[in-house]
């Protein structure tokens, strides 16, 4: 492995980089008309960033609903993308403090995991949509105006062009569109046809000792936040600690 013009060698590695590294940014960013000013949503900071006019917000999880609420009481704003769903409770309550988090931090750790059928379907949803909306409901978002539209699939005439053939003219776009970990730097046949690394709880099942923490979904839909991620790091350690007890191979007796 390489560290800048530093060569290290090590009978163990683990990836620990996690899942929110880099801005996914969709092919069709690079099509759009030049004036449109376009943000990922890790570089948004106030609306003063944006140029006078309409806002399209391609995203309609967390991040896109917040920015949205924002943007919505100074500019017409449209939020693009399906309904994920949404926590039926307000999170600032005392109820939800004290009763909803622990019944959701439950089901995140020990329910929605790859042993159970509910978890690996859960696992499919998870990396196919954005996850539920925490903060804001469905309803806030209609009481302040912002407009819901369907998916972004295309761009004509430098303008983003939506699932029902609408075309939008703002002179904004911000791509909620999350992130993705970039593993191309690791050479080894751990990937599947995916892209994804194939492996069992963070243990790469293509090359002995390389291992990963922090994935999404790593084993449960908890993994990639703090309680997950202490659990499965305990995983990955006590993985390390047996392959260190096991005896090494016997060398070969030389042939006389």
């Amino acid at each position: 492995m390489h560290a800048g013009n530093l060569r290290i060698e090590a009978k163990n590695v683990i990836v620990a980089t996690g899942a929110n590294r880099e801005p996914r940014m969709p092919v069709l960013a690079d099509q759009l008309d030049p004036a449109i000013v376009q943000l990922h949503s890790s570089e948004y900071r106030r609306p003063s960033q944006l140029r006078e006019g309409g806002v399209l917000i391609v995203g309609a999880g967390n991040s896109g609903a917040d920015i949205a609420m924002e943007l919505v009481r100074e500019r017409p704003t449209w939020l693009s993308g399906p309904d994920t769903g949404h926590v039926p409770v307000r999170i600032e309550t005392a109820f939800a403090r004290h009763v909803v988090f622990r019944i959701v931090r439950f089901v995140g750790l020990h329910v929605l995991t790859i042993r159970t059928p509910m978890g690996r379907k859960a696992r499919r949803k998870f990396t196919s949509r954005g996850g539920p909306l925490v903060r804001v409901k469905p309803k806030d978002l209609s009481a302040a105006g912002v407009i819901r539209v369907p998916r972004t699939v295309g761009v004509r005439g430098g303008a983003p062009v939506l699932e029902d053939d609408g075309v939008l003219e703002v002179a904004n776009v911000i791509w909620c569109t999350g992130f993705r970990h970039d593993l191309s730097w690791i050479d080894l046949p751990v990937f599947g046809e995916d892209g994804e690394p194939v492996h069992e709880r963070g243990a790469a099942t293509g090359a002995p000792g390389l291992y990963f923490v922090g994935l999404p979904f790593q084993y449960a839909a908890a993994s990639d936040v703090l309680p997950g991620v202490g659990r499965d790091a305990a995983y990955i350690v006590k993985q390390l600690a047996d392959r260190r007890s096991q005896p090494a191979p016997a060398m070969a007796a030389p042939s006389t």
